[in-house]
């Protein structure tokens, strides 16, 4: 699987080291990713998501139900 928060959409991004004399290589910045279980008590089942710290901040807040219904109506999920 690769590395995108299934909440927030967050993926990698490519930027460049800059050494001191300012020579320029190319690197990536991940996303703060777990891979963390909830629990999802209108279907009582569980639901293994790979989200951001980010992500898990936004299911707190909202619930998981929106969370997980927003992301899917964003594209950033298939299924659940």
């Amino acid at each position: 699987m690769s590395r995108v928060c299934q909440i927030t959409g967050k993926k990698v991004m490519v930027g460049n080291n800059v050494s001191h004399s300012k020579r320029r290589t190319k690197r990536k910045f991940y996303p703060n990713l777990f891979v963390k279980k909830f629990y999802l008590p209108e279907e009582d089942r569980w639901v293994t998501l790979k989200v951001s710290a980010s992500g898990i901040r936004n299911i707190n807040k909202k619930g998981l139900k929106p969370a997980l219904e927003e992301a899917k109506a964003k594209g950033y999920l298939a299924s659940y």
